[in-house]
This record gives C-alpha cells, sequence and structure tokens, in this order.
C-alpha cells in the first residue's frame, strides 16, 4: 500500500488534534483525558483526541453565548465576508482537509477530495450569501382599531449545538454550521470520537477567516459524556443531529428539558428502483455508487435494490461483475475504490447482517467476507450483493451501514411503490426510467424526503436534504437550514 502523509497533516496530528477549541484556543480536556483514534485500514493508532467532558461543554457554551452576541451585532455584509473568507481558506485547504478525512474514516482521498472537500467549499460559499438575503415580510394586517403597520423579522437563536457523525465528518459539520452562523448564532460541535480531526482544523480556518473567538467551538470526546452534556445543556437553544435513529430519539429525550429546538436526520433504508426500460447501464453504474461510496457508510445509500423481473438476471449479472473488480485498500493508495469501514465495531455489526442474511435464506452472490493479506489488519469487507432477498428479511428492514446491497424482484409500478413505502424509514430514493409520467408519477408517491430519477447520491447546497418518518425532521441544506436557525419576531406599529 502507497501511503503518503503531507508535513502539514503530520504536523496537525502531532499536536493540534490532541486539545479541544474552545473560546479560540486550543487546551486539553479539563479532565486531562484522551481517547485514541485509529486509521481503519491499518488498525493502528493515528493519533488521540482530547476526552472533552461536561465541563467542557460549560466553558464552551459560556464562550458561545459571549461570541454570538458580537457576531450577530456585525453587519450582515460583514458577517458574510467572513464566511467567504472561510470558504476560501476551506478550498484552499482543501487536500489537508481531505487526506485527515481519509486517514479517520478510511474513504478513499478521491472521495475525500472531490465529494467532501468540494462540497464542503460550496456549503460554505452558498451560505455566505445568507445574511444579506435572510429579511422578514410586510404583514397584510387588519387591526380591530385604528391603523398599524407590521412586519416580521428573523433573529438568531442563540447557541446551536451540532452532534456530527463519522461517515462524512466535514461535510455534515459543514452543512450544521454554515446556515447556523449565517443566521447570526453561534456553534458548538461534538463530533464523532472516531472521526474528530476535521472539525477541529474547520475551527481553526474559522479563526483564521476573522469568525470572532468562541463563535465556533470543538469539544471532542464521547458522545455519554460530552454529547449528552451538550444537548441538554440549559443555554443551547437549538440540537442539530445526524446520526442514527435510536441516538436521535435520545437527543430528542435530553433536550427536552431546556425545550431546545431539534433538526434529526436519522437512519435510512433507501429504495432505488430499475425499471425494464431503465438505462441499464446507468442504473447499474447508479446503484453501485449509490451502495458502495464511503463503504455503503451512507445515510441514504441505496441498500433496497428493487429492480424490474424482465432485467433482473441482467443487472445482476453486471453487479456481481463490476463488484468484483472494485479494488480495496488503503484512501491514500491512488489505485484504491474502496476503503475499510471505520471501525472494528463496525465491521463486525455489518458482519451480522451478512451471516443474519444467509441464515433466512438470502443467496450470496458475491463479497460478504473480510478481506485478507495485506488488509487483514484494517477493518476491509468486500463488496457484497445479496439477490432473492424477500421484503421481511433483517436485511431489507433495518439499516446495514456497510457495502451490502440487497436486490428484490418486483413486476409493476403500484407493487413497486407499496414495497418502497413498506419500510419505517424515508430518507431517500431512485427511480430509473426512460418514461417521463412515470418518472414524476413515482417520485410524487415514493415517501422519502429526496427522490432521485436517473441519477443517484446528488447533492447540492440548494437543495434540502432530511427525511420522512423515522428517517426525522427538519432539513439540511437550501433555505429552510436557514430558516430552521432562526426565530420569528412580529413588530406592530401604530400609525394613528
Amino acid at each position: 500500500m502507497t501511503q503518503t502523509v503531507p508535513d502539514d497533516v503530520t504536523q496537525f496530528l502531532s499536536g493540534a488534534s490532541q486539545s479541544i477549541l474552545v473560546g479560540g484556543q486550543r487546551r486539553r480536556a479539563l479532565s486531562g483525558r484522551t481517547l485514541e483514534t485509529l486509521d481503519p485500514a491499518t488498525g493502528k493508532v493515528l493519533t488521540e483526541i482530547a476526552a472533552g467532558a461536561a465541563e467542557d461543554v460549560d466553558a464552551a457554551v459560556a464562550s458561545a453565548v459571549v461570541a454570538q452576541q458580537e457576531w450577530a451585532a456585525r453587519k450582515p455584509s460583514a458577517r458574510g465576508r467572513a464566511l467567504a473568507d472561510l470558504a476560501q481558506l476551506v478550498e484552499d485547504h482543501a487536500e489537508q482537509l481531505a487526506t485527515l478525512e481519509t486517514l479517520d474514516n478510511g474513504k478513499p482521498l478521491t472521495e475525500s477530495l472531490y465529494v467532501d472537500s468540494a462540497i464542503a467549499t460550496d456549503v460554505w460559499r452558498y451560505y455566505a450569501g445568507s445574511p444579506t438575503r435572510l429579511g422578514g415580510d410586510v404583514l397584510p394586517v387588519s387591526p380591530l382599531v385604528g391603523d398599524a403597520f407590521a412586519y416580521s423579522r428573523r433573529e438568531p437563536l442563540g447557541v446551536v449545538a451540532a452532534i456530527v457523525p463519522w461517515n462524512f465528518p466535514l461535510l455534515i459539520s459543514s452543512w450544521k454550521i454554515a446556515p447556523a452562523l449565517a443566521a447570526g448564532n453561534a456553534v458548538v460541535v461534538k463530533p464523532s470520537e472516531v472521526t474528530s480531526l476535521t472539525a477541529l482544523r474547520l475551527a481553526e480556518l474559522a479563526l483564521e477567516a476573522g469568525l470572532p473567538p468562541g463563535l465556533l467551538n470543538v469539544v471532542t470526546g464521547l458522545g455519554r459524556e460530552a454529547g449528552r452534556a451538550l444537548v441538554s445543556h440549559p443555554q443551547v437553544d437549538k440540537v442539530t443531529f445526524t446520526g442514527s435513529t435510536a441516538t436521535g430519539r435520545e437527543i430528542l429525550r435530553a433536550s427536552a428539558t431546556n425545550l431546545a429546538k431539534v433538526t434529526l436526520e436519522l437512519g435510512g433504508k433507501s429504495a432505488n428502483i430499475v425499471f425494464g426500460d431503465a438505462d441499464l447501464s446507468a442504473a447499474v453504474d447508479g446503484a453501485l455508487a449509490g451502495i458502495f461510496l464511503n463503504q455503503g457508510q451512507v445515510c441514504c445509500a441505496g441498500s433496497r435494490l428493487f429492480v424490474h423481473r424482465s432485467v433482473h438476471d441482467e443487472v445482476v449479472a453486471r453487479l456481481v461483475e463490476a463488484a468484483r473488480g472494485i479494488s480495496l485498500g488503503h484512501g491514500l493508495d491512488g489505485d484504491t475504490d474502496m476503503g475499510p469501514l471505520v471501525s472494528q465495531v463496525q465491521l463486525e455489526r455489518v458482519q451480522g447482517f451478512v451471516s443474519g442474511a444467509v441464515e433466512e435464506g438470502a443467496h450470496l452472490a458475491v463479497g460478504g467476507v473480510r478481506a485478507g493479506g495485506e488488509l487483514s489488519d484494517g477493518f476491509f469487507l468486500e463488496p457484497t450483493v445479496f439477490t432473492g432477498v424477500a421484503d421481511g428479511m433483517t436485511i431489507a428492514q433495518e439499516e446495514v451501514f456497510g457495502p451490502v446491497l440487497s436486490v428484490l424482484v418486483f413486476d409493476d409500478e403500484d407493487e413497486v411503490v407499496r414495497r418502497a413505502n413498506a419500510s419505517v424509514y424515508g430518507l431517500a430514493a431512485g427511480v430509473w426510467t426512460r418514461d417521463l409520467a412515470r418518472a414524476h408519477r413515482v417520485a410524487h408517491r415514493l415517501q422519502a424526503g429526496t427522490v432521485w430519477v436517473n441519477m443517484y447520491n446528488m447533492l447540492d447546497p440548494a437543495a434540502p436534504f432530511g427525511g420522512f418518518k423515522d428517517s426525522g425532521y427538519g432539513r439540511d441544506l437550501g433555505e429552510e437550514a436557514l430558516l430552521g436557525n432562526t426565530q420569528t419576531k412580529s413588530v406592530w406599529v401604530n400609525l394613528d
């Protein structure tokens, strides 16, 4: 495996990564404790991070409260310029951020660079334009007595707590922080203890861009310590979380103590539907990207592939052939197509789903085993495709969060829509067809927050992203995310 770590990354790993960032200052956790973070491709210790806890959260929130007042008092154009400067710094440091992401998460560097870093830059640029366009409305009121002029204002909430998962740390941190700052709030981030590095580096870049010290704080540590203290903190006005549905419910309960607003982007079991008239080359490529991007550790992964009976065998044959050709390796190796799962725990969890599917009668068409040889110390699982999957099987109902595709056969449109919707989740879906009327008809009937037609896993800062049903509520991205970080005030002026 060819691995070249740039000097600036090595320097960051040897120092800054081991601190929390509170009030514009890097420092150790008050407990003095640290946690090891591993390179999932080798199983070796990459660095240590600070094990922050409740006392560190208290300091971070106190700092955020003060910085938020200064930030909100700045002119909208000044806030926008600072966010634009940060967007430029994210772009300038794209390779460093991408390398940290690959070392921490395991994904190939090409994904970290051209997906994570690139989209993060776009997100910051998009929201840099928001402070000057965030306005209210003139309200057509009819007072009972006299005459009045009424208007609404969009005002910041105060302090936003962002709980970020391990699958897209830089990208989802940006999704949550950028609209919160654009709306005039301060943010305290608790990244996953498995992948904290890019959140720490992003906060350093925010200081370089001229954001007030304390406006963006990062407290690393365990969810049961730092995370729980943050979401239940009495001075936190909003919690935004991406992660599992079970953890989302816990966060909702914890945040109820101070009635904080909550945005939840949770799990998924997305249906990707290939009709008989589809462009099969495009559909197969889309299905592969939909399940093997980031090793399948994607909340909107198209893990249920419904294929019309007339093209089922051909689609499966193409999928199996392509899966066998995927090259596993360290994310910094230029020949790598797919990296490892993020941890031993996640590998074992996914292996449990694979063995369970075999026991329930699904046919293992390819993959399903841990990689050996020089990859045996890493957390690698071969790209996996199951056929003969029935709707009631565990693998068709629960979120696997790994490179495991379930192929299901269907016969007609009404049937596949009904089966696709027969899930507690509703995050995303895909439709592959040349029939324009069918494409719109099915897209409208699917119970999902995002539906892609003849494409999959496409994202843009302007397009809201979030789920129906147990996939959460509220939205990241788009104007909805911006407005979700504000509160509305109505102002009445007596004109008599």
